[in-house]
């Protein structure tokens, strides 16, 4: 069973009815503080975490004296629009005694479906956690219309876990996991410690209901656990409304934990794999050399571009006897990496106009 203390890097969502008081609509301070030394724990550990947090909308709405609920999405956004400024501000100032940088990340489902959009989020993410800030993810509901909205926190808690290559993705809830019936109304439910495959079953027990100021249900939840599992992370549903989950989820309390098939980063790179290239790029000896070792694909060492194809479209590798190497995401249009192929990354913005990433393929975006 995974566990806590196997993490490198983890991503926590956090619900609105665990943060923000159900009568009052004030900001529960006193869980959050306990939260935040969590956190602070966990990378004194030497790991990475972003959290996914709900509640713009549940504080938004008291400040503007808005109803508690059936908002229409004109009252929804201008209570997001309003709480989201004090939702960033809280987790600053509950991180900030500890020396933690907090970020802000606002996203849509467009920016998970739009490959370009996709591969732009994990780069900022990615840049985040390897500075050391704690990113603060939540759903752009000043924007987001029902086209293009997750709708709960659970998937996209599932989703910001794949983007970053996480390996562990912790959902904060008011039960301490997943059962085979509501416990709250059947005392003869059963309690699932491990779950390794989500089966039709396990589906049909899950209701819709979710709590309080809260969206998502257990349906959503194991959404989610189909996402990150697929991916190569394990997940765990717990109790959050208690002081030091984290904690306590690292010390053995009760949960139930999903667990994955494979290492995130070798799923990813078998989702890369599988992909229909769009084009290709040729590169030369010593290029070839380095992406063995690991390395990115530098503008430098492509001798030729085959295309057409957009930035995030995969593309096959191929050196100069025409030998397929592997393929990746590419981080520019074929119009431009023509224009840079054979070039320094320190010339790239002097040949586009504008300046531009340093390798043409990362290799977080590359299987060989």
């Amino acid at each position: 069973m995974a566990t806590l203390t196997d993490a490198r890097r983890i991503v926590i969502k956090i619900g609105s009815a665990l943060l923000v008081d159900r009568g009052s609509g004030d900001l529960r301070r006193d869980w959050l503080t306990a939260l935040a030394d969590d956190v602070a724990w966990l990378k004194s550990l030497g790991k990475d975490v972003a959290l996914v947090s709900s509640g713009s909308i549940a504080l938004g709405r008291g400040v503007l004296g808005l109803p508690g609920t059936d908002l229409s999405l004109e009252q929804s956004q201008a209570a997001a629009a309003v709480g989201q400024i004090r939702l960033a501000r809280a987790y600053e100032e509950a991180l900030a005694p500890h020396g933690i940088t907090t970020g802000q990340v606002l996203v849509t489902l467009e920016d998970s479906t739009d490959r370009r959009r996709y591969l732009n989020s994990r780069a900022t993410m990615a840049q985040l956690l390897g500075l050391g800030v704690v990113p603060i993810v939540n759903e752009n509901d000043t924007i987001a219309t029902d086209e293009i909205r997750y709708g709960d926190n659970d998937r996209l808690a599932a989703q910001v876990a794949v983007t970053v290559g996480a390996d562990q993705l912790i959902l904060l809830s008011d039960v301490d996991g997943f059962y085979s019936a509501n416990p709250q109304t059947d005392p003869g439910a059963q309690h699932y410690p491990v779950v390794a495959h989500i089966t039709p079953e396990m589906e049909q027990q899950a209701g819709d209901a979710g709590s309080g100021l809260s969206k998502g249900g257990m349906r959503t939840k194991l959404m989610a656990g189909r996402m990150a599992t697929a991916a190569g992370c394990n997940m765990a549903i717990t109790e959050g409304s208690v002081l030091h989950p984290l904690r306590g989820l690292y010390d053995g309390a009760r949960a139930t934990w999903f667990t994955a098939q494979d290492d995130p980063h070798v799923a990813r790179k078998r989702w890369i794999a599988a992909m229909k290239p769009r084009g290709a790029l040729t590169v030369d000896t010593g290029a070839a050399r380095a992406l063995k070792s690991g390395k990115s694909l530098l503008p430098a060492g492509v001798t030729a571009v085959t295309g057409p194809f957009g930035r995030g479209d995969p593309v096959a590798i191929e050196d100069e006897a025409g030998h397929k190497l592997g393929q990746g995401l590419s981080r520019y249009t074929s119009e431009e990496a023509r224009v840079i192929r054979g070039h320094r990354s320190d010339q790239i913005e002097g040949l586009l106009g504008y300046p531009g990433r340093a390798a043409l393929i990362h290799r977080d975006d590359m299987a060989l």
